[in-house]
């Protein structure tokens, strides 16, 4: 279980000059507990979260060093962060306000440093005003609204503060004309590897082109590649890519070779860590879509077994797919 110890909140609005770097700790009674918590959880399992490694020369490293060994109290050091965003920030062409969380967590004993960075956003609250007629509902502006518990942050990561382990997912800005990932790239200062999702389609994108420039099935090699990384999953926390082709299409060498020098070049070559829970959902089912507008969800486990479909391609080079052993239809509309 998940224990938040320290919290701070900054608000970062580099464009304007009206950030404020706060002065005490974020309160973590009750909601704003529960809130902080459910998006820790969240970003876990995010497919997006990409493995890093501080830099040897990171400045950002050497702050947390320097937070450990008690030369900085907990607020000192979270905004140190904040000041590191506002300086990149200020070359950054995106001007939209942002708010930076910075968590001290723990989970039995290991000590986790958690960043989250989100933009704000306008809405509207009721609001009960006096009127000379009585009381009265109106509509109040809020500008500075933060994501959902059930939303996703923009941003985040999250640092193992005794391995200094890094997972973060980030965006692209355009700093000083070039597209940068700010969080890693000028703030952490540390280089990431591909995330779990960036891995899978990759690994599925090549496979279908290589089985195409073999006449093969694109559709059938697809299925192929989300049954392999199920079973793998099944038994493992990560996936290797080049696995994937291995497996795929084991029995010909030439298409395995291509395929991984393909991976190889793409620089996907590495096991990729990944939430079990989230990706095997995801590969539970394959989607089609035809040029006809038909669509269709086949469980992964059945794409491949004709006692159930069944896919025929004419001489004519259109293809006609088969359901079998269908007792009940419930229509969904």
């Amino acid at each position: 279980m998940t224990t938040i110890d320290k919290a701070a909140l900054h608000i970062l609005d580099a464009a304007a000059g009206s950030s404020l770097l706060s002065a005490a700790q974020l309160p973590l009674a009750g909601e704003a507990s529960e809130y902080l918590l459910a998006h820790i959880e969240k970003s876990r399992k995010s497919p997006d979260r990409k493995a890093g490694t501080f830099y040897e020369d990171s400045e950002c490293k050497k702050e947390i060093s320097a937070y450990l060994e008690g030369e900085k109290d907990f607020l000192a050091f979270s905004r140190t962060l904040a000041e590191s965003f506002l300086r990149a920030f200020s070359h950054a062409a995106e001007a939209a306000s942002r708010m930076l969380f910075v968590l001290e967590a723990h989970e039995d004993e290991r000590r986790e440093l958690v960043l989250f960075l989100c933009r704000s956003h306008a809405g509207f609250s009721p609001a009960v005003v006096d009127t000379a007629a009585g009381l009265s509902a109106e509509l109040s502006s809020c500008g500075s609204l933060l994501p959902s518990a059930a939303a996703t942050m923009d941003e985040f990561a999250f640092v193992d503060l005794s391995t200094l382990a890094v997972h973060v997912r980030a965006k692209r800005y355009s700093v000083d004309g070039n597209a940068i990932f700010v969080l890693p790239e000028l703030v952490l200062e540390c280089a990431q590897a591909p995330s779990a999702r960036e891995a899978l389609k990759k690994a599925s994108d090549t496979a279908k082109k290589v089985a195409e420039a073999y006449g093969g099935d694109a559709v059938e090699t697809a299925a192929a590649v989300k049954s392999f990384v199920a079973g793998e999953l099944a038994e493992k926390d990560a996936v290797n890519p080049l696995e994937v082709g291995r497996e795929v299409f084991k029995g010909n060498p030439a298409m395995q070779a291509d395929y991984e020098q393909a991976i190889e070049e793409a620089g996907f070559a590495a096991p990729v860590e990944m939430d079990k829970e989230s990706i095997i959902k995801k590969m539970k089912n394959h989607k089609l879509r035809t040029d006809t507008g038909i669509e269709l969800v086949i469980p992964t486990d059945y794409f491949d077994n004709t006692e159930f479909v069944e896919f025929r391609r004419g001489e004519d080079g259109t293809i006609s797919i088969t359901l079998k052993q269908i007792q009940n239809i419930v229509n969904r509309g």
